[in-house]
């Protein structure tokens, strides 16, 4: 006997409630995956709330706690300068009237400076207990947030500053980056150390540019120079003279050291005089004009170029970023005066031909910093001391904690 098909299990008009039901249990799951989502990253703003207000609440806390009294002080050194000035008939001689005038003006600047950290410190503090009054108001904690870290950075410089005691300290600074002998690589690194120190003083916001940048032909850098024309960057980096040296381990299988690489770069730094001229005077048969090296001749500017050496100390020093030959010529002798004030402060000599070549020659080879790519991933910086774990940090130009230890160190050994 033929037997009838059985008939379907759904009907089209069961089929319309299922496709319904699953678009219902869809908008539900995308309805709690928003209030999931939302109520997470509303706890996350909570939690970035509360960060942001101590942070806020920790700087107001430092400047109340530094400021008054720095302020106190520093007007009083104001006022002494003011006497001092008024006591004294500065057209009697003409000679120092510039010293006791720039004192004054530097601790003007010091005070108003000072000034500016409080209301700095006193507007994140307002804009804080302003954002309290409302449940969740971000912005304005972010305001108070910018606030507070402008008062921080100029306390931070404030304390460095009176750090920063020596005679040049307060000068701009002229960084010399030449390529170690290692080949191609010296130079790539070379190009390397020249971008951590732009970073630097860009994140600063201070004026600095390379006036000097001798390209090879992979794209690296035989020898550069940079001109930092803010007041206290030779104070601040002074200390990084010397040999920065890069390293790369690489293992083998069983963790043992397969072969090493070594690259260098030499960094030195002069004061860069930004309120006058060096007053050092050198004996012209002491000085001698030498061609460019070769190697170094790919600039557009090679014709107006100079580089001149003090015979008696070996010292020599170049400059190509004008475009005459007479102005390159001033200021590789403005450079070399520089250089040579520096050496005679640190041999503590008052003569110039007093300074010994030796010194001279060997004064840069001494390793500053290594910059350890493998294993380690850190820098180890041989002057403070200090190992930084996040190599990549500090070739962005994050140099701050290495250049502060440096200044306090140097401050303690004075």
């Amino acid at each position: 006997m033929a037997t009838t098909p059985r008939s379907l299990p759904f009907t089209k008009a069961s089929l319309v409630r299922s496709q319904w039901l699953v678009s219902r249990r869809l908008r539900f799951y995308i309805r709690a995956s928003r209030y999931n989502d939302g109520r997470n990253r509303k706890n996350r703003v909570y939690k970035e709330l509360g960060s942001l207000r101590r942070n806020i609440e920790e700087i107001v806390s430092r400047v109340d706690e530094v400021a008054p009294a720095a302020l106190k002080l520093e007007q009083e050194r104001k006022i002494e300068q003011e006497k001092m000035l008024h006591g004294s008939n500065l057209w009697d001689n003409l000679n120092i009237s510039d010293d006791p005038l720039s004192a004054l003006a530097d601790a003007a600047k010091v005070v108003e400076s000072l000034r500016d950290l409080q209301y700095k410190a006193e507007e994140a503090d307002l804009i804080n207990q302003l954002a309290e009054t409302d449940v969740v108001n971000y912005n304005l904690l972010e305001q108070a947030y910018k606030a507070s870290l402008d008062a921080c950075k100029l306390l931070d410089n404030y304390e460095i500053s009176r750090h920063l005691t020596g005679q040049h300290d307060k000068q701009g600074a002229c960084v010399i980056l030449q390529a170690g002998t290692e080949g191609p690589a010296s130079q790539v690194w070379t190009g390397r150390i020249l971008s951590m120190y732009t970073r630097w003083a860009e994140k600063h916001g201070w004026n600095n540019r390379v006036v000097e940048k001798y390209m090879s032909e992979n794209g690296g850098v035989h020898l550069a120079t940079l001109e930092i024309e803010s007041e206290y960057i030779y104070g601040y980096l002074s200390g990084e003279k010397g040999t920065h040296v890069m390293t790369d381990r690489a293992l083998d299988s069983f963790g043992a050291l397969s072969h090493e690489m070594k690259y260098s770069a030499r960094v030195d730094v002069i004061p860069l005089f930004l309120d006058k001229i060096t007053a050092l005077e050198l004996d012209e048969t002491e000085i001698e004009i030498l061609p460019l090296d070769l190697e170094y001749e790919n600039t557009s500017r090679k014709s107006s170029a100079v580089k001149i050496c003090h015979i008696p100390t070996g010292v020599t020093l170049q400059s190509a970023g004008e475009r005459s030959h007479f102005a390159n010529k001033i200021k590789a002798l403005n450079r070399l005066k520089a250089k040579l004030l520096v050496l005679a402060e640190e041999l503590g000599v008052s003569d110039i031909k007093e300074i010994n070549s030796a010194f001279v020659e060997n004064e840069l080879k001494h390793v500053t910093r290594y910059y350890m790519f493998r294993p380690q991933n850190l820098v180890r910086d041989l002057k403070t001391g200090l190992h930084m774990p996040d190599l990549n940090s500090v070739l962005d130009g994050d140099i701050e904690p290495l250049i502060r230890y440096h200044v306090e160190l140097r401050h303690e050994g004075r």
